[in-house]
C-alpha cells in the first residue's frame, strides 16, 4: 500500500531501526528523480496486532521463485471495506522500518524538492504532476516471531599491509581458534583472517565501558560491538557488507580481503525493543529475509 510520509525522518509513528549512510540515499535520490516510480515496496513492521487475519489472498495476480528458492505470490486486496480495516489496523500502532531506511528518507528529501516545485499533493489530490510523491509504496507485516526470518548482516574488512587484526584486539577479551563458523554456535563474533577462523568473547567491562552510552536494546547488537569496540582498533580497515557469512569467510581465505566478522543474527524480540524504545540500531544490523521482489508492483508518482 501506499504509505504517507511524515514531515522528517523519525517524526510521529513511522520508526527507523537503523542508521543510514548518505551515499547509498543520494544514489537513491537520483533514481527517484529520473523514474517517478517507486520501484519496489519499502518494508514495514507493525506492532498491531491480528494483522495477518485482515488479508484475503483468494485474488492471485501472479508469482514467481528466486534464486534461493522462495516463492512469492502476489494478491489483490481490493474490496473497500478490507482495505480501509486493513488501513486502520496499521495506523492504529507504530510501523518500524525493517529494510528500505534510505528509501524512505530520500522519498522524504524528494517529496520535499516537490512541494519547492510546486508539484507535490497528497496520495488523493488528483493528477497533478508528483501527486504520489507524499507517500511510498509499503509492504507491512506484523513484528512477530512467525512473520520474519532476521539474518545478520557480517562485515569484510581491507586493512593495510602488515597490519595484524587480532593483535589490535588482544586487550578485547578471548580469541580461541574454531573449525567453522558453526562450531562457534552462539558464544560471541567471529573473526575470519589470513590464519582461519577465531572466536572472539569480549569481556564484560570493555563492553561495559565502550557501550556505556548506548540503549540496551543497541547494547545486545554484535553490530555495536563492531562499531564501538573493533572499528576503533582497526582504525584505517575499509568496511564491506555481506548477509553471507560463507561468502565472508570465502573472500578472506582466497585473500580478496584481509579480515572478516560474522554477527549473529538479532531477535525479533531486541528488534522489538529498539522499536519501542524509539532508537537506532547501529548501520546494516539486520538483514530481513526474504526480501519482496523489485519489480512485481511499481507505483506511478504521477498517477498514484
Amino acid at each position: 500500500g501506499a504509505l504517507a510520509l511524515p514531515e522528517r525522518a523519525g517524526d510521529g509513528d513511522i520508526l527507523p531501526h537503523e542508521r543510514t549512510m548518505a551515499k547509498a540515499k543520494s544514489d537513491r535520490l537520483d533514481l527517484l528523480r529520473a523514474t517517478r516510480l517507486n520501484l519496489d515496496p519499502i518494508w514495514g513492521l507493525s506492532l498491531a496486532q491480528g494483522l495477518s487475519a485482515l488479508v484475503d489472498t483468494s485474488v492471485e495476480l501472479g508469482r514467481c521463485v528466486d534464486e534461493d528458492g522462495n516463492t512469492h505470490t502476489l494478491f489483490a486486496i481490493d474490496d473497500p471495506e478490507q482495505v480501509a480495516a486493513i488501513g486502520a489496523r496499521v495506523a492504529s500502532a507504530p510501523v518500524v522500518l525493517a529494510d528500505g531506511h534510505h528509501r524512505f528518507e530520500t522519498a522524504i528529501t524528494y517529496r520535499g524538492e516537490r512541494v519547492t516545485a510546486g508539484g507535490a499533493g497528497d496520495v488523493a489530490a488528483g493528477s497533478a504532476p508528483d501527486v504520489g510523491s507524499g507517500a511510498i509504496m509499503a509492504l507491512i507485516v506484523e513484528l512477530a516471531d512467525d512473520e520474519l526470518c532476521i539474518q545478520a548482516i557480517h562485515r569484510l574488512v581491507a586493512l593495510p599491509d602488515g597490519f595484524d587484526p587480532r593483535a589490535a584486539l588482544g586487550d578485547v577479551g578471548t580469541i580461541t581458534a574454531v573449525e567453522s563458523i558453526a562450531a562457534a554456535g552462539e558464544r560471541g563474533l567471529v573473526l575470519a583472517d589470513g590464519d582461519g577462523l577465531w572466536l572472539l568473547e569480549p569481556h564484560t567491562a570493555v563492553l561495559d565501558a565502550a557501550l556505556a552510552g548506548e540503549p540496551d536494546a543497541v547494547r545486545a547488537t554484535d553490530a555495536a560491538i563492531v562499531e564501538h569496540v573493533i572499528a576503533p582498533r582497526w582504525p584505517d580497515a575499509q568496511w564491506t557488507f555481506r548477509h553471507d557469512g560463507d561468502e565472508v569467510v570465502a573472500q578472506v581465505k582466497a585473500g580478496t580481503y584481509s579480515a572478516g566478522v560474522v554477527l549473529r543474527a538479532v531477535s525479533v524480540a531486541t528488534t522489538r525493543a529498539a522499536a519501542t524504545a524509539r532508537v537506532r540500531m547501529p548501520q546494516k544490523t539486520t538483514f530481513f529475509y526474504p526480501k519482496p521482489r523489485t519489480g512485481m508492483v511499481f507505483r506511478d508518482l504521477d498517477g498514484a
